[in-house]
């Protein structure tokens, strides 16, 4: 008996990976939103797929995070919206660290798997997902003219020294190894986050 072929049911399978696909997707944003732990197992369970499923249209995980939180942040210009009207740097800054490390907490589970690939398995993580470089960049606009003019190699280095506050391994290690709560932990980080900015302020002649 022949065997229908055809253009429609290649479409028709085309259809149904597509379906497939965004169905783990949309399985990842949802777990990820939950702030919950995330492995593939749970995402595939939750998207109603094998895991070898999942991984035939995902790698790896860190691969399936980063197209589920593609969009979910906001682009800095957006996100620095409330204080888009102020040339403090320190009070730019500020903010940017409590969006930052407040919007970490609410997806955890997936910020701690992509640190857990990132460390060990380097060489299989092409990129990343995070705005906070994008975040550090806007907030110190106002610093553009002034210490980015007068003094380009200390702006790079204030910049430097905020990436090491300003993200979720700062935060971990505040309320993982330190033992303080959440709301200890993001006032901690703005705070460290505020006093290098207030320094390199004072510093520009």
């Amino acid at each position: 008996m022949a065997t229908e072929t055809g253009p429609g049911m290649n479409t028709g399978r085309s259809n149904q990976k597509l379906r497939t696909r965004t169905a783990i997707v949309d399985a990842a944003r949802e777990l990820i939103g939950t702030g919950g732990e995330v492995t593939m197992p749970t995402i595939a369970r939750a998207a109603l797929v094998s895991e070898a499923t999942a991984y035939r249209y995902f790698p790896d995980l860190p691969s399936l995070i980063s197209e589920a939180l593609a969009g979910v942040w906001p682009p800095p210009a957006e996100a620095l919206a409330p204080v888009a009207e102020s040339a403090d740097p320190v009070e730019r800054i500020a903010f940017a660290c409590e969006f930052l490390l407040r919007g970490i907490l609410a997806r955890q589970g997936s910020v701690r798997a992509m640190i857990s690939a990132t460390i060990t398995r380097p060489e299989t993580v092409t990129t990343r997902p995070g705005i906070r470089f994008g975040l550090i960049d806007h907030a110190l606009a106002p610093l553009e003219g002034t210490l980015g003019a007068t003094d380009p190699q200390a702006f790079a280095q204030l910049k430097l020294d905020l990436a090491v506050v300003v993200g979720a391994e700062a935060l971990f290690t505040l309320t993982d190894l330190c033992g303080l709560d959440p709301d200890q932990a993001v006032a901690s980080a703005v705070r460290t986050a505020r006093t290098l900015t207030e320094a390199a302020v004072r510093a520009i002649p």
